[in-house]
């Protein structure tokens, strides 16, 4: 059963797992309420990473399924504004992403980032909240995907990145042994990026809570399509399961 406002999608609120799914970088959509439902952008730039995690909503929605796990997907670009930011993080909204400018954005009024904010932002995080409430000891896995490549930078050769901070690597650890056991699979401890940002989703739902979480990154080059999305929540399902229960979390 899908629940679809506004802001959000869940899939399998009543799925027996104690694990949630989130991907808060599920879609390029531009509500009809922000800028009549457009940012200034061509539909080339809204199909890129600028606007939302290319593969990640299928991968979620798969590995959700096989995990029987409820899943929250957010329902708008992160463009539009960013849910995996604090709400007084300066790139809540971008003005400029990879070398391209977002026109609807440079000019925000502080009445139209408020609008957002009350439309799109917190009620994502107010949906997420009840779903990990829900759970007797929730565990909270993060899918997101990562570009093979930013504008003039040199190219990503991970094709998974485990990304985590130093308070609580309890999944993290086991999690990217088993994947680095995996001999086809090229893995990044904190790669392609640093660990996470202050006020963003893993520690607004897990880590200030001492829930255990996974955040895991996919290179979107290889989850473009539905098959390619399943071949990896088909490989990752089995490692997830087997990290959970290396830290005794079963």
């Amino acid at each position: 059963m899908s629940i679809i406002t506004n802001a959000t999608e869940i899939i399998g609120e009543a799925r027996g797992a104690a694990l949630v799914i989130s991907c808060d970088h599920a879609s390029n959509r531009v509500p009809d309420a922000v800028n009549n439902g457009s940012l200034g952008l061509n539909d080339n730039d809204m199909a890129r990473h600028i606007a939302y995690d290319v593969g990640a909503a299928g991968v979620s929605r798969h590995l959700a399924c096989l995990l029987d796990a409820p899943v929250i997907l957010s329902r708008f670009s992160r463009l539009v504004i960013d849910p995996n930011r604090g709400e007084d993080d300066p790139t809540l909204v971008m003005q400029l992403y990879d070398g391209t400018i977002i026109p609807a954005n440079r000019a925000l009024s502080e009445a139209d980032l408020a609008a957002r904010t009350r439309t799109l932002y917190r009620p994502y995080h107010a949906a997420f909240a009840k779903l990990m409430a829900a759970r007797k000891n929730p565990i909270l896995i993060v899918i997101h995907s990562f570009t093979p490549q930013l504008e003039g930078r040199p190219k990503r050769p991970w094709q998974v990145g485990v990304l985590f901070v130093k308070q609580d690597q309890r999944l993290s650890t086991p999690l990217i042994e088993l994947l680095r056991a995996e001999d086809d699979i090229c893995v990044g401890a904190n790669e392609p990026y640093d660990g996470h940002l202050p006020g963003d989703s893993v520690e607004r739902h897990a880590l200030l809570q001492n829930r255990p979480n996974i955040l895991i990154e996919l290179r979107n080059d290889l989850i473009r399509d539905d098959a390619q999305q399943r071949h990896w929540a088909e490989r990752l399902a089995p490692l997830i399961t087997g990290a959970i229960a290396a830290a005794n979390l079963t």
